[in-house]
């Protein structure tokens, strides 16, 4: 026989539902109040919180908290950066030599040491290398020279063509005694079936992927993801941008469907703080710590550029690229150069170039003109119609997608890197660039950005208005999802 008890709970227990549904809704609010620093992502997990009983909680509980940094926090083991050797640097603050050479860029590289903590370099030489026919074989060249280490992150690593050059690359370094480690983003190591983890495993080469996860195989939306590119052979010469190891690369595969990117070689002492942000990723990974010569070789000046590397994530370096990227465009004078394939910034970077447009600042932003992920390219155009109003220029670069990244203020500042105009780039996954001081250099990078606008063909304002109406309202739908894009 049941006793009152347990019966009087069976006839009544939906009354306490309602009285959890508060408690833990209150309780979830007060953590979003307290953790949630955009007024706009707050309010909208408040709304979803108590607008779906127990659900909103449950989803906020799984999708709202930021766990990378406490994680980050405990594997790490209170390491803030690997032990590396002395390199020449130039002194922080800026001296009144290095203020006469960059003018009225010094402040920006003020704010980079501020925001990154690393201290520009001296004595880099950076070299551009179009597509996958001019990155692929002089990094695969690199590691078939490595004498002593080679250390690689990329997101995607495809089980291909090119993938296989690598591997065998590596396995060839890996059995001549050469020091390897490979770090793979756990999403992007599954773009190709079946994984390239498995062909670097026949090879025997030490392989280690970035955060597992149980998101969807191919899921081009996945948050927290790794999305860094360095390649870094014998501590002294490295490969960075935005290319990942993938055939699509190559252009003899399909001339109309190549993937149009740039990637660039790196000599120099920043060469070092590329190495660092790996031995980082590698010891949250694995916990092993990558310190010493072995890693960090000697440097030779190669050149005249002045560079930083700026790691950037969505734990203790949130933020970083973004910051930067409003300083740059709050002391350029001349011009804005945006070279991305993906551009669905924040409002306030949105009000920053229209600012400086209106100042008249010419600002020119290259976007592909047919983007590989249709949710980004509508929320795209949703955002451009208050740039061109505020008399920013637009250009649609044609088929084969462009995955560029590069951005230049003045004529005399540029970033390269992982990172592209969006805030999934700047706020939600792991991103690295270099930021780089010197006209030379940034020349080059305006030529190719040049190049690009010659074949292009711009995007007035008149065509946004002339778009249909329900293209206009799906576009804006998809803006209101412009934070995970």
């Amino acid at each position: 026989m049941r006793s009152s008890a347990i019966v009087w709970w069976i006839d009544f227990w939906y009354l306490f539902l309602p009285l959890v549904n508060v408690a833990v809704a209150i309780l979830a609010s007060v953590h979003v109040v307290l953790r949630k620093e955009d007024p706009r992502a707050a309010i909208g997990w408040i709304g979803v919180i108590w607008l779906t009983p127990l659900l909103g909680s449950l989803l906020y509980y799984l999708f709202g908290i930021n766990r990378i940094a406490r994680r980050a926090a405990r594997l790490r083991g209170g390491l803030v950066q690997p032990d590396r050797p002395y390199h020449p640097v130039m002194d922080e603050p800026l001296t009144a030599e290095l203020r006469s050479r960059l003018g009225t860029l010094a402040e920006l590289a003020s704010l980079g040491h501020r925001v990154s903590n690393e201290p520009l370099t001296e004595g880099n030489h950076l070299q551009p290398l179009l597509g996958g026919d001019e990155a692929f074989p002089a990094m695969l060249q690199a590691i078939d020279q490595a004498a002593v280490s080679v250390t690689l992150c990329t997101y995607i690593f495809d089980y291909d063509r090119a993938g296989q050059a690598f591997a065998e690359a590596l396995g060839r370094a890996h059995r001549r005694g050469v020091a390897v480690r490979v770090l793979i983003d756990d999403v992007g190591r599954r773009y190709s079936w079946p994984s390239a983890v498995k062909l670097l495993h026949q090879y025997e080469v030490p392989v280690a992927c970035f955060l597992p996860t149980l998101q969807p195989w191919h899921f081009r939306y996945s948050n927290l993801r790794n999305h860094r590119k360095i390649l870094v052979v014998d501590g002294k010469v490295a490969f960075t941008g935005g290319m990942n190891l993938r055939e699509g690369n190559y252009a003899d595969v399909a001339p109309e469907h190549a993937i149009q990117d740039v990637h660039f070689r790196v000599d120099g002492p920043v060469v070092h703080q590329l190495q660092s942000v790996f031995a980082i990723d590698w010891s949250f990974t694995t916990g092993e710590l990558l310190e010493g010569g072995r890693w960090y070789g000697p440097i030779s000046r190669g050149g005249e550029t002045l560079c930083r590397c700026i790691a950037d994530g969505p734990d203790e370096d949130i933020a970083r690229l973004a910051r930067l990227l409003h300083g740059a465009i709050s002391v350029a004078h001349r011009s804005i150069l945006i070279v991305t394939p993906y551009f669905v910034p924040e409002p306030p970077m949105i009000m920053a170039l229209s600012v400086a447009a209106l100042k008249g600042v010419r600002v020119d932003i290259v976007l592909p003109a047919r983007n590989n992920l249709r949710l980004v390219q509508w929320a795209t155009t949703a955002t451009l119609a208050s740039l061109l109003k505020a008399g920013c220029h637009v250009w649609l670069s044609p088929p084969p997608f462009d995955h560029s990244k590069i951005t230049v203020v003045d004529g005399a500042w540029g970033m390269i890197g992982s990172a592209n105009w969006d805030q999934r780039s700047l706020r939600l996954n792991f991103e690295v660039a270099v930021e780089c001081y010197d006209r030379q250099f940034v020349d080059k990078l305006e030529s190719i950005a040049h190049t690009k606008m010659q074949q292009s063909h711009p995007l007035t304002i008149t065509q946004l208005e002339q778009l249909p109406l329900w293209q206009k309202v799906r576009n804006g739908f998809a803006r209101l999802g412009s934070p995970y894009l």
